[in-house]
């Protein structure tokens, strides 16, 4: 059986989106999934805006932020037939060396919705089935979210739980996300979930009102700080709390050329630099200072599937927040979502719904 559905295209960089009608059809080993919701990335924007080159060739439906319901499964996945899932933004083969040696996150066959094949801006999606995270209906309904809304989960939420597990944070910990919005403020929610004691940086004093409410136990604003500045008053933090004067962890989220260095500006000896944002843009620093603090740096792509339950846990169990940070659009309106977006009009995650 195949299904009728539709999707948002990109033809070219900063040009309309277009809507384009498909077949959507299961073969062995994957599923079509009705879409409850795709969250939009500050990654879809750069393929859209900035010229960021996708792997494949154009025309491409973007969003790898998904969330939906199996309604058609090919032979070996009928398992997961009328499950309401999440899709992880990078699928890794499960056969290769890498994946078989727990490193799928670098895995040379992955797939990647909106990058390597057809993403999530649409009605439907065809998908391999091994990986999808189930989501439990009853805690989800408990928890006064829809599936819509936990689709941000497939990225902005995992992206920085795998940076925060593999970091290595614990209780007693002290934390420092640059960025404190998007997967920036999930990063400091996830990071005092795991016991730390966190620092939020940002450039903007309503982003860091929020997330003091949600996780920070201390904010600075870099427009109003020099590095020099915001080093001394977390060190006085730090002092003022118990907390290590070595060994901190740095997350940064803003994916910015100013937050990069910013971030290398805090190493300290022992420190965990964690790069999670992405940018175009160059930076110069001094890789030495690396040797100096003994300190290391850890470039965080994407989330193993393996780990996607203990982040949607999370939320599940109220541990970390996301429906104040997210507002549903139709998808029809993607275009002008896309612009509200780019220019900062809208100011938390936005997640478009396809019409019923």
């Amino acid at each position: 059986m195949s299904i009728e559905a539709r999707r948002w295209i990109m033809t070219a960089p900063n040009t309309p989106l277009e809507r384009e009608t498909f077949v959507a059809h299961a073969g062995d080993g994957e599923v079509v999934i009705a879409i409850a919701g795709c969250g939009v990335c500050h990654t879809d924007l750069g393929y859209f805006y900035d010229g960021v080159r996708t792997n494949h060739a154009l025309p491409l439906a973007l969003g790898h932020e998904i969330s939906g319901r199996v309604v058609q499964a090919g032979k070996g996945a009928e398992s997961w037939l009328g499950k309401a899932v999440i899709v992880p933004a990078v699928l890794p083969c499960g056969e290769c060396d890498l994946c078989k040696r727990g490193l799928g996150t670098i895995c040379r066959r992955q797939k990647m919705p909106g990058n390597d094949i057809q993403g999530g801006f649409g009605s439907h999606i065809v998908v391999p089935a091994r990986g999808l995270c189930v989501v439990d209906e009853v805690r989800l309904q408990k928890a006064g979210l829809t599936l819509a809304e936990v689709s941000i989960v497939a990225d902005a939420l995992t992206t920085p739980y795998q940076a925060v597990r593999r970091a290595g944070v614990k209780p007693g910990s002290l934390a420092v996300v640059i960025g404190a919005g998007g997967v920036g403020g999930y990063c400091v929610q996830i990071a005092a979930a795991f016991g730390a004691k966190v620092v939020a940086v940002d450039v903007d004093d309503a982003k860091l009102e929020a997330i003091a409410a949600g996780g920070a136990s201390l904010t600075l604003n870099s427009r109003k700080l020099d590095g020099k500045a915001i080093k001394s008053s977390i060190v006085e933090f730090a002092k003022s709390n118990g907390l290590p004067a070595t060994e901190w962890f740095i997350f940064e989220c803003s994916g910015t050329a100013p937050g990069q260095l910013t971030a290398w500006g805090l190493l300290v000896h022992g420190a965990t630099l964690s790069v999670v944002g992405f940018t175009m843009d160059k930076v110069e620093v001094r890789l030495s200072n690396l040797m100096a603090f003994d300190a290391r740096a850890i470039g965080n792509w994407g989330c193993p599937p393996e780990l996607y339950a203990g982040a949607l846990d999370l939320v599940l169990d109220g541990k970390v927040a996301i429906k104040p940070f997210v507002e549903t659009h139709p998808l029809d309106d993607i275009n002008r979502v896309f612009d509200a977006v780019h220019h900062r009009e809208i100011r938390k995650r936005a997640v478009l719904v396809p019409a019923a």
